[in-house]
C-alpha cells in the first residue's frame, strides 16, 4: 500500500513539473493561445492557433521538452477567410475638355453600356477610359447607384461624380444660383431610396457687363436702380454709404466679376456721398464712365461745388460727365417721341410715335418680332428731323423693355423712360446695364420697375434660410414633448410633428442640425445620452412622415446652453427642448455672452443687436436667461 502511494505521488509530481515547464517555455516563446493541461504523464494542448504553422510550432516546442508520445494535440486552427471582394467604385469627371472614367467595376455587360452612355454626352471628344473589371458579383445597391451617377453626369456639364454601392458624391459647378437650385431639386427627386447622396454644387460669381451702379435721389427717396460690387466687403460698404445717404429698406447689390478698377468701391461711395448733398440727382456708373444728372431743383452753386469736389475725389481711371437739368420753360407742341406698350396678359407689344426713315421702321419691326414674338403692332410716322442717335435710343429702349413682363417705354431727345412690372429681381439691374451701355456716357434715362413675386418662377422655392425660419416658427408655437424619462415622442406632439413635416416637404435635403437639450437634473452623461436619443427620434419620426432627412444631423447637448433657471419647474420645462439650426449658420450665443457683447458695443458707440433667444418654449419662458447658481444635482425625474 505504501508503495502504491509513493508511486502515485511521484507520478503527480512528474505531471506538475512537466506542465509547469511546458507553460513556462511557451510563455517565453510568446505563445499565448495554447493551454496546457496535465493528465497523468500526458500533456494535453488546447486552444485555437491563428494558422497551421503556429500549431506545428507549439507541438515541436513541447516535443523538444518532453517525449512526443506524451503529447496530446487538441488545438484547433482559425479557418482561412474567404478572399473578400474588392470595393467597386467609379470616378466620373466631365468638363469642356471631355469625360474621364476611372475605377473598378464588376465584370458584366454593363461595362460597355457605361462607356457608350458617357461617350454619347460628348461624341466629338474621345472618351478617356481608365476602367477595370474584377470577376466578382456586384454588391447590393451597385446598379442603382451607378445608374443614378450616370444620370447626374448627363445633367451636369461640369462635374465630378464618385459612385460606390453605398454612396454617391457629386461635386459640380452651375452657371447661376437659379440653375444650382434647379440641379439640386432634380438630383433630390431622382435619388434612389436608401442611397446616401452627398451633393455640393457651387455657382460662380457672374460676369457683369458693363459693371453698373445707379443711385437715385428724388421725391420718392434715395434708392438703387442697379448696384454692382466686386467683393462681399465692398458690397457692405456700398450699402452702408447708401443708408447714410437716405436709402431705406432692403437693397440688393450683385457681387460679380469684371470690375473696371480695384478702386470701384471707393469711387462709387464717393459718388453716393455727392448725391446725398444734392436735393435730387441720379448717379450712374457704367464701368469707368460716370454720369451725374442733378435735378432742376438743385441750385447752380450747390451743383458747381458738389461736381468740383466729386471730380477731385474720383480715382484717375473714372471719367465724370455732370449735367444740371434745366427748369421747364413751357410745353412744346408735338414733342418728338417714340412709345411702346407691352400688355400684361396678352404680351402684345404696341409701338407708336416717330422714326427717322423706313429703314429704321423695318429694323424696329424685325427687332420687336425677334424679341417679343409675332404679337406686335407698329404705327409710326417718319420724321427725318429727329435728333442724332434716335435709332440707337429706340432699339436700346426696346431691348430694355424685353426684360419686363409688362410695361411702357418712352423715348425723347433728352431721356429714355421705362416703367413696368417684372418677376425677376435682377431685371432692374439688367435694364440699367443695357441703357447705360447702349446710350453712352452723359445720356439720361429713368427706370421705374416694380418686382411682383407672383410672376417670379423661383419665388415659390424657399431658400435654406427661409426653410429654417419656417421650422423655427413651427417649434416656437408648440414644443416637441417626450414621455418623461424616455426618448419617445409624446402623443400630444403629433400636431407639431405634422406641421414640421408640411414645412420640410417643400425643403428636400435642407441641411439642419436637430439639437436636443435637457434640464440639469441627473448626471451630465445621462442627460447628453437622453438628448441625443431624443434628437435621433425626431429625425426618424420625420423620415417616417416621408421627409428627406439626408441633410439632417442629430446631436444631443444635454444640459448645455440653458434658456432659463434650472432651479424652478418652469425653467426646467423651458430647458427641455428640441431646436433646429441651419448647418453652417452661427450657433446662438449664450445670454451672458450676448449681454457682455452688447455692453461692450454700446461703450464703443456701436449699435449691436442682442442674441436671438427663440426656441420651442413658450414666449414667457424663453427670454428668462440669467446667471444660474450651481445647485446639488437631484435624481433624474424628467
Amino acid at each position: 500500500m505504501v508503495s502504491i502511494l509513493v508511486a502515485w505521488g511521484a507520478a503527480v509530481l512528474v505531471e506538475n513539473i512537466s506542465a509547469r515547464a511546458v507553460k513556462s517555455m511557451l510563455l517565453t516563446e510568446g505563445v499565448t493561445f495554447a493551454s496546457v493541461a496535465p493528465d497523468g504523464l500526458q500533456i494535453h494542448l488546447s486552444g485555437t492557433a491563428p494558422n497551421e504553422a503556429a500549431r506545428y510550432k507549439v507541438v515541436n516546442l513541447v516535443g523538444a521538452l518532453i517525449d512526443s508520445s506524451r503529447i496530446r494535440d487538441r488545438m484547433e486552427v482559425t479557418p482561412v477567410k474567404a478572399i473578400e471582394a474588392p470595393r467597386f467604385s467609379v470616378e466620373m469627371l466631365r468638363n469642356d475638355d471631355g469625360i474621364q472614367l476611372i475605377g473598378l467595376l464588376p465584370e458584366s455587360d454593363a461595362l460597355q453600356a457605361v462607356k457608350d452612355k458617357a461617350q454619347a454626352l460628348n461624341p466629338d471628344v474621345p472618351l478617356s477610359d481608365m476602367l477595370e473589371t474584377a470577376d466578382y458579383p456586384a454588391p447590393q445597391g451597385w446598379e442603382a447607384a451607378l445608374t443614378y451617377g450616370l444620370d447626374a453626369l448627363e445633367m451636369l456639364p461640369r462635374s465630378k461624380i464618385s459612385v460606390a454601392a453605398d454612396q454617391v458624391a457629386i461635386t459640380a459647378i452651375a452657371a447661376s444660383d437659379a440653375e444650382k437650385r434647379a440641379f439640386e431639386r432634380q438630383l433630390n427627386t431622382a435619388k434612389p431610396s436608401g442611397l446616401a447622396v452627398k451633393v455640393d454644387i457651387s455657382a460662380p460669381r457672374p460676369v457683369l457687363t458693363p459693371f453698373t451702379l445707379r443711385f437715385v435721389k428724388d421725391a420718392e427717396g434715395a434708392r438703387f436702380d442697379a448696384c454692382s460690387a466686386d467683393t462681399e466687403l465692398g458690397r457692405a460698404r456700398i450699402l452702408a454709404a447708401a443708408g447714410l445717404a437716405g436709402a431705406v429698406g432692403s437693397s440688393g447689390c450683385t457681387v460679380g466679376l469684371g470690375v473696371p478698377s480695384p478702386k470701384w468701391t471707393d469711387a462709387t461711395i464717393t459718388g453716393i456721398k455727392a448725391v446725398a448733398q444734392l436735393a435730387s440727382a441720379t448717379l450712374t456708373f457704367s464701368d469707368a464712365d460716370v454720369t451725374l444728372l442733378a435735378g432742376a431743383d438743385v441750385p447752380q452753386g450747390d451743383f458747381d461745388r458738389v461736381v468740383g469736389e466729386l471730380e477731385a475725389d474720383l480715382p484717375d481711371v473714372f471719367s465724370l460727365k455732370a449735367t444740371l437739368e434745366k427748369k421747364a420753360s413751357g410745353a412744346v407742341a408735338g414733342p418728338a417721341e417714340f412709345t411702346a406698350s407691352l400688355a400684361p396678359e396678352t404680351h402684345r407689344l404696341e409701338m407708336r410715335g416717330r422714326l427717322t426713315d423706313d429703314m429704321l421702321r423695318k429694323a424696329v419691326d424685325s427687332f420687336a418680332r425677334a424679341e417679343f414674338g409675332g404679337n406686335t403692332y407698329l404705327a409710326t410716322r417718319m420724321d427725318p428731323e429727329l435728333p442724332t442717335g434716335w435709332p440707337l435710343r429706340v432699339l436700346a429702349g426696346l431691348q430694355a423693355l424685353g426684360e419686363l413682363d409688362n410695361g411702357t417705354l418712352l423715348v425723347r431727345p433728352d431721356t429714355v423712360e421705362l416703367k413696368g412690372i417684372t418677376g425677376s429681381q435682377s431685371a432692374k439691374v439688367r435694364i440699367s446695364q443695357i441703357l447705360s451701355e447702349k446710350l453712352g456716357q452723359g445720356q439720361t434715362f429713368r427706370v421705374d420697375v416694380k418686382y411682383d413675386k407672383t410672376l417670379d418662377p423661383l419665388a415659390g422655392i424657399p431658400t435654406p434660410e427661409e426653410c429654417a425660419a419656417d421650422v423655427d416658427d413651427v417649434v416656437a408655437r408648440q414644443k416637441i414633448t417626450f414621455t418623461p424619462g424616455s426618448a419617445e415622442i409624446d402623443a400630444a406632439a403629433g400636431g407639431v410633428m405634422k406641421a414640421l413635416a408640411d414645412v420640410l416637404k417643400l425643403c428636400p435635403g435642407v441641411k439642419l442640425e436637430v439639437a436636443g437639450y435637457t434640464d440639469a437634473q441627473g448626471s451630465e452623461e445621462g442627460n447628453r445620452a437622453l438628448s441625443q436619443a431624443r434628437a435621433e427620434t425626431v429625425v426618424l419620426a420625420l423620415q417616417g412622415r416621408q421627409i428627406d432627412v439626408s441633410g439632417m444631423i442629430a446631436r444631443g447637448y444635454g444640459e448645455a446652453d440653458p434658456l432659463a433657471d434650472n432651479g424652478t419647474d418652469a425653467g426646467r420645462e423651458a430647458n427641455r427642448r428640441i431646436e433646429f439650426r441651419l448647418i453652417g449658420a452661427p450657433k446662438p450665443i449664450s445670454a451672458d455672452a450676448g449681454k457682455a457683447a452688447a455692453t461692450a458695443a454700446q461703450a464703443q458707440g456701436a449699435a449691436v443687436a442682442g442674441p436671438d433667444f427663440s426656441s420651442d418654449t413658450s414666449p414667457s419662458l424663453a427670454p428668462q436667461k440669467k446667471t444660474v447658481t450651481p445647485k446639488p444635482r437631484p435624481k433624474k425625474t424628467e
